[in-house]
């Protein structure tokens, strides 16, 4: 918001936004740009969510930045999000898709002092699922280039980094399982308590991603189809597991509780096996809780990044900083191995959804935005 100031100040400061803005007009931006947008509440994110193909490009305010979105991150909370989850009193139409990568491509003016056209940005703020977001100039985080690998690190890196450092306790030496070890924020998790020198056990779906594990660094990843999680914990870690970093839910967590060792601790940053439900929770055996929780005088926590918002930005920096070192590997899966290949354009969206929950991915799912044929960009 502009000060009130002296008429000739004001008209300064109008003649500096316009000229700002000449870029704007004349960059190769269109009028128009598509974006999904949720249209009626359902953990259905094909009957939830339409691609609108004729919506008004929005135009930055004075702090804000418009970024042309080259990758756009896939998450299982998209579903949440689209069914009015975490926010009941929502109302349809609203936008969907937590996070992008891409260019700066007109400012507000006040922005303009950290910030410039063509630098590239990544960010996490609702309304990614777009050609084209307005982002707040303060929650952006400059990057060096358009990569999809960042994309890794602005939800799922900053979930598994300070989830692990504020709640896990970590030390050398003691035993981390982490469900789902083979995705997006698993397979950081699984690298993160290896840089902790913890011996990490992780649970997938394939022996591919069993292969891919070890290349990461996980100790014993566990195949569930062909083998039983329950049955490996008891035999190779009869004493059980310290910290258990816990995405699914269900009997997963059901398992994962009593896999625990005495002062065993249990994160839990989502149940992904219970969002397309109706209620959108996993059945587990919580009337025996209190009682296995006592007798381990063990923890069960729950995390979500929306509540550790001061710790964001120095876990950022930091990711960014192992990434560029080449201390941490950020996988990406942009379906070059689905059925009908890579996920490019809004409209695949709906595809890499689907992708996610069949459980096909590796890694942090990602959707290429090609720059459309008439833009300069």
């Amino acid at each position: 918001m502009l000060r009130l100031a002296p008429a000739w100040a004001r008209a300064i400061v109008d003649m500096s936004y316009a000229r700002h803005f000449l870029d704007f007009q004349g960059s190769g931006i269109p009028t128009a740009m598509q974006k999904l947008v949720v249209t009626r509440l359902s953990p259905n994110f094909r009957e939830a969510v339409i691609l609108r193909r004729d919506c008004p490009v929005p135009l930055p305010g004075d702090g804000d930045l418009l970024v042309r979105n080259r990758f756009v991150g896939v998450n299982a909370s998209d579903i949440n999000y689209a069914a009015g989850r975490y926010d009941p009193s929502v109302k349809t139409p609203f936008d969907v898709g937590f996070e992008g990568v891409g260019e700066v491509v007109a400012l507000g003016l006040s922005a303009s002092a950290r910030y410039t056209v063509g630098q590239t940005v990544a960010y996490m703020t609702p309304g990614s699922f777009a050609e084209y977001t307005v982002v707040p100039a303060s929650i952006a985080t400059p990057v060096p280039s358009v990569e999809p690998e960042y994309l890794t690190l602005l939800l799922s890196g900053t979930t598994a980094y300070i989830s692990l450092k504020e709640l896990g306790g970590l030390s050398e030496g003691k035993k981390v399982l982490v469900t789902a070890a083979a995705g997006g924020t698993g397979h950081l998790a699984v690298q993160l308590a290896k840089k902790a020198r913890c011996h990490v056990i992780g649970t997938c779906s394939s022996d591919e991603k069993c292969a891919f594990l070890k290349s990461v660094g996980c100790d014993r990843p566990i195949n569930y189809n062909s083998e039983h999680v329950r049955t490996v914990l008891k035999k190779e870690y009869p004493k059980g597991v310290d910290v258990v970093y816990e995405s699914v839910g269900g009997t997963m967590f059901d398992l994962a509780v009593d896999a625990l060792a005495i002062k065993g601790r249990l994160m839990v940053i989502g149940f992904v096996s219970g969002y397309q439900t109706p209620t959108g929770l996993p059945p587990v055996k919580a009337g025996t809780l209190p009682a296995k929780l006592l007798k381990k005088s063990a923890s069960v926590l729950g995390f979500f990044v929306n509540h550790y918002l001061s710790e964001y930005q120095a876990a950022m920096d930091h990711l960014i900083q192992m990434y560029a070192d080449g201390e941490l590997v950020c996988e990406v899966d942009l379906g070059d191995l689905s059925a009908e290949g890579r996920f490019t354009g809004l409209e695949s969206v709906f595809r890499a959804v689907d992708y996610m929950y069949m459980g096909k991915n590796t890694g942090k799912i990602v959707v290429e935005l090609p720059p459309s044929v008439n833009s300069k960009l």
